[in-house]
């Protein structure tokens, strides 16, 4: 990687949707990048954000695990310069009833969502705290705020997110890093089709677009905010659930995730 003087910024899941977004938007604001997925199409995001004036380095990795994360962190850090944004988005959903999931794959949520999250923004906070300078932004979910019947699993982490994001910014108040969390709704991305959800109603619903979304996120992180809902629809949810008993909004959610539901 040549010589520079642009900042740098770190950008997982960003082989496609809201963190291939995200990534075009640092590129516009004069972020060189360091960009993560599990699948070999980061590499044609990397060819396309790069024909945007930016140098990416593209690694391939299991960001569910430790070597996962040690192998991006130990790339970035052959940059020699500071990762002065972090946008920890690499996720994975999981539908279907839990007692009928493999574990291994339910425990692969897991191990995405929160285990290689959690320990990638350990070691860059770390460093960001040294330096008192640095973003960080969290993609949770709406998700995170109901029992998500036939998405136990992955509700359960995205609630964990969202608790962990306000936590660690309250943690770092009195330096100048800043966290936030990204709370996106049901989003026009390969989520669905991922986690074996397209034969259900919210596989099947209109989403929302993953530009507006990380743009909302993108904007919120560099106002220094600590969370932010995105889209108008998703603001009144997140505020309904709030004050809504949680087996009515267990049920709710079976009503979107159920396997056949969109048929019925």
């Amino acid at each position: 990687m040549a010589e520079t003087s642009r900042p740098l910024a770190i950008i997982t899941g960003a082989s496609s949707g809201i963190g291939l977004q995200i990534a075009k938007l640092a590129v516009a604001a004069g972020y060189d990048l360091v960009i993560a997925a599990d699948e070999p199409e980061i590499n044609d995001a990397a060819s396309e954000l790069e024909a945007g004036g930016a140098v990416v380095r593209a690694i391939q990795a299991d960001l569910a695990t430790i070597e996962g994360v040690d192998q991006l962190y130990d790339a970035a850090r052959e940059l020699a310069r500071p990762v002065e944004i972090l946008i920890a988005n690499a996720g994975r959903g999981l539908g279907h009833a839990f007692l009928e999931q493999d574990f291994d794959e339910a425990k692969r949520v897991v191990d995405t969502n929160i285990v290689g999250t959690i320990y990638l923004v350990q070691k860059i906070g770390r460093d960001m705290r040294a330096a008192n300078k640095g973003r960080i932004l969290l993609t949770g979910s709406i998700a995170g705020f109901m029992p998500g019947s036939f998405q136990a699993v992955y509700n359960g982490t995205k609630a964990f997110v969202n608790s962990f994001a306000f936590a660690l910014r309250n943690e770092l108040k009195d330096t100048d890093v800043t966290v936030t969390c990204l709370m996106p709704g049901a989003t026009d991305t390969r989520f669905f089709e991922r986690a074996d959800m397209l034969d259900t109603t919210v596989g099947q619903q209109e989403k929302d677009d993953p530009a507006d979304v990380a743009k909302t996120g993108w904007d919120a992180m560099m106002r220094g905010d600590g969370d932010i809902v995105s889209g108008l629809k998703n603001k009144l949810q997140s505020a309904v659930a709030n004050i809504t008993p949680a087996g009515m909004l267990a049920e709710q959610h079976r009503k979107m995730a159920e396997p056949g539901s969109a048929d019925s």
